[in-house]
């Protein structure tokens, strides 16, 4: 159980590290050469030089802030630290999107406890939107216009708007299993990267279903998503905070019922 002193703490220092990422990743957006480097010696998982500055920015500040607290970031790796809190950083999830030039990419910072992540920030810095979770509150900002989250009424899979970054949804299997929620839904839209979990914490859409996600992608969500009053599951029901697949709703009818097709795969 954290103080409310350490709880300060970690959300200012969580916003600090918003502030610089959006400075870092913002200078290469829309511009130049981003030195696109790919991650995979079979298919596209890029890396830019936005991505490994971001994240050098953000370590930089919990070097000063929180020196004792471990970090996982994406580019860079774990570092250990001796609190018990984990800074899980994600640069810029969604970087396909980013260097395409859309503004569904975003900045991740958790912070990890033994049972998770407890705090949590999706920055979209082109957008200016910050959606920010944990120690009991929940709230979208830009700029001086704030308002709390909270995720929205859906009884039945037909009233569903679903999201989800790719079509074809992991495996061969996952993707049929992503279909046959799909097929009920009422409306169905992809490739909006981590905004995806911002809009759903907003009460604009009901789900999200991933599967083949990175601890570093999913953590921030589900604090976000857990504070605006939705729930993040794997696809059998149980936690996802490590990633792989991944159920996220709004309403507990809504996920109840995509859940009971998932959990098939």
């Amino acid at each position: 159980m954290q103080s409310d002193q350490i709880k300060r703490e970690i959300v200012d220092t969580a916003h600090a590290l918003a502030d610089v990422a959006r400075i870092e990743t913002l200078k290469h957006f829309r511009g130049g050469a981003l030195g696109v480097e790919n991650k995979l010696a079979r298919g596209f998982d890029p890396v830019t030089i936005a991505d490994r500055a971001a994240e050098t920015a953000m370590r930089a500040v919990l070097a000063r802030r929180r020196p004792d607290d471990g970090i996982m970031g994406e580019e860079f790796g774990t570092t250990p630290g001796t609190t018990g809190l984990t800074w899980v950083l994600d640069p810029i999830d969604g970087t396909r999107g980013y260097l395409s030039g859309t503004p569904t990419w975003g900045v991740l910072i958790a912070v990890q406890a033994e049972t998770g992540p407890i705090f949590g920030i999706i920055d979209q810095p082109f957008t200016g939107e910050r959606f920010i979770g944990g120690f009991g509150m929940g709230a979208w900002q830009r700029g001086e216009a704030r308002r709390p989250l909270k995720s929205r009424p859906c009884a039945a899979l037909s009233q569903a708007i679903l999201f989800s970054t790719f079509p074809e949804v992991g495996t061969a299997d996952e993707g049929e299993a992503f279909k046959a929620v799909a097929s009920q839904a009422q409306l169905v839209r992809y490739g909006t990267d981590c905004y995806a979990y911002g809009l759903l914490a907003l009460g604009q859409i009901d789900l999200v279903i991933e599967a083949g996600l990175q601890t570093y992608a999913i953590q921030a969500p589900i604090a976000v998503i857990e504070a605006a009053g939705g729930i993040v599951t794997n696809w059998q029901g149980g936690p996802c905070w490590n990633g792989g697949r991944v159920l996220a709703a709004g309403d507990r009818a809504a996920h109840a019922a995509a859940l009971e097709i998932l959990k098939t795969c």
